[in-house]
């Protein structure tokens, strides 16, 4: 499952950087690394986009509807239908993670197999910037502040053993001005023409 939020109210942090339709495009840029990423990746077998809107999303990939309220709402009612539906492993990650890599998708799913869970966090490490679940019970999604701790604390609830996997393609998320700075410009700049 692939999150994001409807496209003109992404990023509002970086408003005094970019402008809206810069903004915009930077975000459709990011959705398209990580839907490559996921593709490309030997563990993942669906991709699932969790938005409230379809926008650019290619044609043969599902979009669930998400109207917005809430993220770990919009989590939680995707992840109980792909249980209805037979799936017991399921993948969450932000649509705004530029760098990441199938290899580190590869890890962060095989990781899971270990205990049921794993995590990648952000690079200050409290946020969550992908989580691997491999269970047939319902999870609490816990997206927001402090999200690494009350994923973790969640993971444990449950009984699982939770597996923390750091790397740099996953610790980047596009939050600030100052996370433009760690973008290759020139790549971001011919992504944006494209």
């Amino acid at each position: 499952m692939i999150a994001i939020k409807e496209r003109e109210r992404c990023k509002t942090r970086l408003a005094e950087a970019l402008a809206p339709q810069t903004r915009v495009e930077l975000v459709r840029s990011m959705l398209t690394s990580v839907l490559e990423a996921t593709a490309n990746s030997q563990t993942v077998r669906q991709i699932v986009v969790i938005s409230p809107e379809r926008d650019l999303v290619p044609a043969e990939i599902p979009v669930l509807a998400d109207s917005g309220e809430s993220l770990n709402d919009a989590l939680v009612q995707a992840h109980t239908l792909l249980r209805d539906f037979g799936c017991r492993e399921v993948l969450v990650l932000p649509a705004d993670l530029p760098k990441v890599t199938a290899p580190e998708i590869d890890e962060l799913v095989s990781a899971a197999h270990a205990g049921g869970f794993a995590i990648a966090p952000d690079a200050a490490g409290a946020g969550t910037n992908g989580l691997c679940l491999i269970s047939p019970r319902p999870f609490r999604f816990q997206f927001g502040p402090d999200s690494q701790r009350l994923h973790l604390q969640e993971a444990q609830r449950m009984g699982l053993s939770p597996q923390v996997i750091r790397r740099p393609g996953l610790e980047l998320d596009v939050d600030s001005p100052a996370d433009l700075a760690l973008l290759d410009e020139q790549q971001w700049l011919a992504r944006l023409r494209a």
